[in-house]
């Protein structure tokens, strides 16, 4: 059971915000586990689309499986320090050119979304029908391409975007 963050109902300059244009959060504190890699109090964060919302003594709380929660964010920190879980991998995005090879400028509803990124950090594994633990083929600092439409993202303080994809959603290391 996790703690979920507080909405922001309103923006920084105190303009409120309708509820159809407030984020859905996606990460919250630990209340209670059972679950290896994570202990009460540690921040999660989730997949968007995950778990059961409920209410507890008027605060928002989210029921999630073992497979919804994505990585384990050190306290105050970034999303591009996040420990992923399992079998996840934690890849930086590659920026997307802002116009062709010919030097035409493209408008954001024609940039195609890349699939390329940088590996940031690798999760311990999962448990193969033996019980052991099989890690991930994903190493830190290498360029790989992922997936199209896999994984949660996010995007860091400095703008940057994140993916977090599982292992098997890395199609090949890129040179």
């Amino acid at each position: 059971m996790v703690k979920s963050v507080i909405v922001e109902e309103k923006t920084s300059s105190g303009i409120f915000l309708p509820s159809t244009s407030q984020t859905k959060p996606n990460q919250g504190e630990i209340v209670s586990a059972n679950v290896e890699d994570i202990k009460v109090g540690d921040v999660v964060v989730y997949s968007k689309y995950a778990g059961t919302e409920v209410e507890i003594k008027g605060e928002g709380h989210m029921i999630l499986k073992n497979d919804d929660l994505v990585g384990v964010l050190p306290a105050g920190a970034d999303v591009s320090k996040m420990t992923p879980l399992q079998d996840r991998v934690l890849i930086k995005v590659d920026e997307v050119s802002a116009s062709t090879t010919g030097g035409l400028v493209l408008t954001d509803a024609s940039k195609e979304e890349p699939t390329i990124g940088t590996v940031v950090a690798v999760g311990p594994g999962m448990k193969n029908a033996e019980g052991e633990l099989v890690a991930p083929g994903s190493t830190v600092g290498s360029r790989v391409m992922y997936q199209k439409f896999s994984g949660s993202e996010f995007e860091g303080s400095d703008g940057a975007k994140y993916i977090v994809v599982k292992d098997a959603d890395i199609l090949a290391t890129v040179a």
